[in-house]
């Protein structure tokens, strides 16, 4: 059996994107270059590892098993390669994020004073919905991951890294704007626009509305933090989003936060990665980072 880091390589990006063009374009290779090396693969393996079924590829048994021990072989000599540069007293590698959209508001600062520090590190920024930054973290495909409440049923560890204050936002010049302590059932009959399901924005929004018994009329949902904003400012409704998310509309007047009891809801940004994961050299230093300003941020209760 002969095969070489470059298929296994190659075959990871295949099986990741489920597409050869995809796989292409991320390796700077041309198409049939892929389809090549992954037919070798298969050659010096014995076995088939891609399935075509209309247009879509999926992984054979066979491929399920070699895209496990090829996560494993690359990322055991990505780590040694940042091993071998640490011992030379060098910082350099690569980083490995996935985060929340939300996220994207908050994460640059601490990233660009990461990278200043360690200009050495190249990192690669994954930034999708909830759902697929779970997904990735389930699958082992970072060093590391950024959201909010941590996801249950899977082991992992997560710990706190900033504050995340849930508002209520309205559009400048809203009837309840600039009102003290407004009870939240004044807002029982307002438009809402939410995020999509399964945000962690909208489960803090509806975990809020079922312990006070109300039913929220929602207009719209709407899949990014920028078109609820839009809308907000339009006069079509409410929202509830992250205060990471309205720094400029705040100090501009876009938008006014709501006076609201309860409010705000206190959550906090989670850095997670499975049980168990061996972090790279970047990784761990990059936790380290995020320690470091994560002072006064709520610890979870044991």
């Amino acid at each position: 059996m002969r095969c070489t880091l470059r298929q296994l390589q190659v075959f990871a990006a295949v099986a990741r994107h489920a597409s050869y063009t995809r796989a292409a374009e991320e390796l700077h290779l041309t198409q049939p270059a892929v389809f090549t090396q992954v037919k070798q693969l298969e050659e010096a393996l014995g076995a088939v590892l891609l399935d075509r079924i209309g247009k879509r590829l999926f992984l054979t048994e066979a491929g399920q098993a070699v895209l496990a021990t090829a996560r494993e072989t690359l990322e055991g000599i990505e780590r040694l390669e940042m091993q071998l540069a640490d011992l030379q007293g060098l910082r350099r590698g690569r980083l490995r994020l996935a985060i929340v959209s939300t996220a994207q508001y908050f994460l640059p600062r601490l990233l660009g004073d990461f990278c200043t520090e360690n200009p050495g590190i190249e990192v690669a920024l994954t930034v999708t919905n909830r759902q697929t930054v779970i997904a990735r973290l389930a699958a082992n495909e970072d060093d590391l991951c950024i959201l909010g409440q941590p996801p249950e049923g899977l082991d992992v560890v997560a710990r706190p890294i900033a504050r995340n204050p849930i508002l209520v936002l309205a559009p400048p010049g809203h009837p309840l704007a600039g009102v003290a302590a407004l009870p939240f059932a004044a807002l029982a009959e307002a438009p809402f626009i939410l995020r999509e399901p399964g945000s962690g924005t909208r489960a803090a929004a509806e975990k809020f509305f079922a312990e006070n018994g109300i039913r929220p009329q929602v207009r719209m949902e709407l899949g990014s933090n920028e078109a609820i904003k839009a809308a907000v400012a339009a006069g079509l409704g409410l929202a509830i989003l992250s205060q990471d998310t309205i720094t400029l509309e705040a100090e501009t007047g876009r938008l006014v936060v709501l006076d609201v009891q309860g409010f705000p809801l206190l959550r906090v940004w989670n850095v997670a990665y499975p049980r168990g994961k061996h972090l790279s050299v970047a990784a761990t230093a990059f936790l380290a980072h995020l320690d470091r300003g994560a002072a006064g941020c709520p610890r979870p209760q044991p």
